[in-house]
């Protein structure tokens, strides 16, 4: 391609592709009369994958402009005009790309950039992973975008590969790894992956952790309508120690709670709280005459910031919450866990029927502190029912108990009482309950190269003390299986002589994963587990998923292989 020459990537299905074709004619065109003559091109990404992989084209039609052959991301509107000026500008002889606004840390100059500022993202990446690479176009726009800002959050990366001490002293174990530092500190970076999620996430990230409020009113509307946890900080004012401890805890937990504070006497009177005090309380529809209304910690210039979170942590729920898809993830996951289904409707038609119900699972929950109680709607958890073989129950209120390693337990249907969910709870607790396990059946023959795990025999084969077990999550339709599955196979053939380890594979959309250590959230996803570390196994992430990168993740966390790493 010559200095100038621009490509267009694109697909024979793609309908922009279609769209665009007649607008990319008339540039050619253009193009050609130009004085020289500018090359036009265009590539099936589908039919010629490895240039389309070669220029991480993720989608249709993707635009690069090739100056001496390196390729320049054109990210303007798809008109002739915006397009041919944007190629003419790059065809100058004169120009050169911009400066990465992404600044690059290393161990020389971390410490300088990161705990001088106020807020930064630092991404922890290494060159050959493709996550990463996919990353990279993403980062560099956000961090464009970013340092426009009055005043710029910073942006910055570090190639974890060469940087071993920086990746190490913040538990950097996959690529690429965010972190956003305030003032040097380390928080999880939480948020999307590409430029306007990072930037609308940081901006946010870059305010007060807590937001204050002025006005009675808003304390009552939150008791009234809320629905979630209130935590209020009440200080004499922003120079109260007390205050800097609260910013800098709500800090660590802003991803999961909204944080509050007041400077006023009126709402510390309605609270019957002084300043330096933090409470925490729930809403009107969860309080009940078996909790107190209000939990307080008095915040002194000693207190800790983790007294601060485990104040939080332990208050955030009421006696009975009401569990729901977008509040499960966040804040139903210690086990064990009793749900009680049916209709649960807070709206003021339905409250009365839906406290009804509750108020009959509080009677018990108060005699359980160990485990935690909540109701949910039978609509939102109609999937979970039906694994718990509780969809043609015929009863209105059905119970289920969640419990460690992914086991779960349904109550016999039965009609609902206090006292029948007495009985289910301590039958769970004296240990005479079975658990339900959603499986496959367990295949007759299992000798191939690759083991085949069914929910019933998870615990036999991947749990096995004896052996070291590389475990596939795929679902029958995801696209990224199929590719993966000869590649999986040929590893099974690899490694089929070896007695201390197993190549398997599930599929996880019909048998249940029987330990909360392995998270499925995306396929395929793919663990190891050490013979003597079941309970603590390695996800495969950042390389890619060839036979190479999958022997070397093998060779690096078996714990024992008869063939030296020199053989294989």
């Amino acid at each position: 391609m010559l200095s100038g020459g621009r490509e267009e990537k694109h697909s024979t299905r793609c309908g922009h592709c279609k769209q665009f074709a007649p607008e990319y004619e008339k540039i050619a065109k253009t193009l050609k009369e130009n004085d020289p003559p500018i090359p036009v091109a265009k590539i099936d990404a589908t039919a010629a994958t490895s240039l389309a992989s070669r220029f991480d084209v993720s989608g249709y039609p993707t635009i690069k402009i090739l100056k001496k052959g390196q390729p320049v991301d054109y990210d303007g509107s798809r008109t002739e005009d915006e397009i041919v000026a944007k190629v003419k500008e790059v065809s100058d002889p004169n120009w050169t790309p911009p400066p990465e606004a992404t600044l690059v840390l290393t161990q020389d100059n971390f410490d300088d950039v990161v705990n001088g500022a106020d807020i930064i993202l630092v991404e922890f990446y290494a060159p050959w992973c493709g996550h990463c690479k996919r990353l990279a176009p993403e980062y560099e726009k956000a961090a464009q975008e970013l340092s426009k800002r009055t005043p710029p959050i910073p942006l910055a990366k570090v190639d974890a590969t060469a940087e071993t001490d920086l990746a190490k002293k913040f538990d950097v174990s996959g690529y690429p790894t965010l972190k956003i530092f305030r003032k040097g500190k380390p928080y999880d970076y939480n948020g999307p992956r590409e430029k306007y999620g990072i930037v609308d996430y940081m901006i946010e990230q870059a305010g007060p952790p807590s937001k204050q409020i002025q006005a009675t009113k808003q304390v009552q509307e939150f008791l009234k309508d809320g629905d979630d946890v209130i935590i209020i900080g009440i200080f004499s004012g922003e120079t109260d120690k007390a205050y800097q401890l609260y910013q800098e805890a709500a800090n660590g937990l802003r991803e999961d709670y909204k944080f509050h504070h007041t400077f006023s006497n009126e709402i510390a009177k309605l609270l019957k709280a002084s300043p330096g005090k933090l409470v925490v309380m729930q809403p009107e529809k969860f309080q009940s005459k078996h909790e107190p209304k209000m939990h307080v910690l008095d915040l002194k210039d000693s207190t800790d910031g983790s007294e601060i979170k485990e104040h939080v942590l332990k208050h955030a729920l009421p006696l009975v919450g009401h569990r729901k898809p977008s509040n499960d993830v966040k804040r139903y996951t210690k086990r064990p866990l009793v749900v009680v289904y049916y209709t649960v409707d807070f709206s003021f038609d339905y409250r009365v029927a839906t406290q009804y119900w509750r108020g009959k699972v509080l009677e018990v929950a108060k005699d359980f502190p160990e485990y935690v109680f909540a109701v949910s709607d039978e609509e939102d958890y109609s999937s979970e029912i039906k694994d718990l073989g509780l969809l043609e129950s015929g009863e209105d209120v059905n119970v289920a108990i969640l419990d460690e390693g992914g086991k779960k337990y349904a109550m016999e249907p039965e009609e609902f009482d206090s006292d029948v969910l007495r009985q289910f709870v301590l039958a769970f607790k004296k240990g005479k309950l079975k658990p339900i396990v959603k499986s496959q059946p367990v295949p007759k023959n299992n000798k191939g190269p690759v083991k085949v795990v069914v929910g019933k025999t998870f615990d036999t084969i991947v749990m096995d003390p004896k052996n070291d077990v590389l475990i596939e999550f795929y679902a029958p339709w995801c696209g990224h299986c199929k590719k993966l599955e000869p590649v999986y196979n040929e590893l099974g053939k690899k490694y089929k002589n070896e007695k201390n380890l197993v190549i398997a594979k599930m599929d996880a959309t019909a048998n249940d994963v029987t330990n909360d250590h392995y998270k499925v959230e995306g396929f395929p996803t793919i663990y190891f587990a050490p013979r003597d570390k079941k309970n603590n196994p390695i996800k495969f992430e950042g390389g890619d998923r060839d036979l190479e990168h999958l022997s070397k993740f093998i060779e690096e966390h078996a714990t024992k292989l008869s063939r030296t790493k020199e053989e294989l």
